[in-house]
């Protein structure tokens, strides 16, 4: 019996947008994609897609009122690969903090989000991204590939993210920022590569090749 070369990947829906773009994009890099909320089929999933968009308190409110914190964590306990995307990266850390309210995420990964220390907000558009000597997401992309973001929160503490085992890509608005950060089979983007057209593509391409 020949060996089974399409992944299935599973974007987890609890309430949050942009689910429909995530999907569409991880088709063109040949994924089998399905978006739902079933707990069963994202556990069974060879990936695991956590999506993300608005306030961290109410994307953590909709992963709590579905119960996938768990199975999140299960997958990540078990090496099964999960990709959080923009606000779905960020509630893989211990807290996030908006209008000085301090929200308790998933803690998968050490750190909080904060407001971004610049004068423009949202950080919104096309941003340059320096990713690390053996990322396996951003292999075959060249240095200082471009990525669209859309966000007024981040993770800035990279030294507590390099501690810990994992690989974190910076990018700078105002401030140096976490972009995005790989450990283990837990990998995560601040900006979107579903908006971010062929870069985003050979990223997404790339993550489907370690399923």
């Amino acid at each position: 019996m020949s060996e089974r070369t399409t992944r299935r990947v599973v974007v987890l829906d609890y309430g949050s947008g942009n689910l429909r773009s995530a999907e569409r994009a991880l088709a063109r890099v040949g994924a089998d994609v399905t978006v739902t909320a079933d707990l069963a089929a994202a556990a069974d999933a060879d990936g695991l897609v956590v999506p993300g968009v608005g306030a961290y308190a109410a994307c953590m409110a909709g992963i709590e009122a579905l119960g996938a914190g768990p199975v999140i964590a299960e997958r990540v306990a078990a090496g099964r690969p999960v990709l959080g995307i923009c606000v779905g990266m960020q509630v893989l850390f211990e807290y996030g903090e908006e209008h000085g309210v301090v929200t308790k995420g998933l803690g998968l990964l050490p750190g909080g989000v904060t407001r971004l220390a610049a004068e423009r907000l949202p950080h919104m558009g096309w941003n340059t991204v320096t990713a690390p000597a053996g990322s396996v997401l951003f292999a075959g992309l060249p240095a200082q590939s471009r990525f669209y973001f859309v966000h007024s929160y981040a993770v800035s503490d990279v030294v507590a993210l390099r501690a810990a085992g994992a690989v974190p890509t910076v990018a700078h608005h105002g401030t140096d920022f976490v972009a995005a950060v790989e450990r283990g089979p837990l990998s995560a983007a601040q900006f979107h590569p579903e908006k971010s057209a062929d870069t985003g593509a050979t990223l997404l391409g790339n993550w489907l090749a370690t399923l």
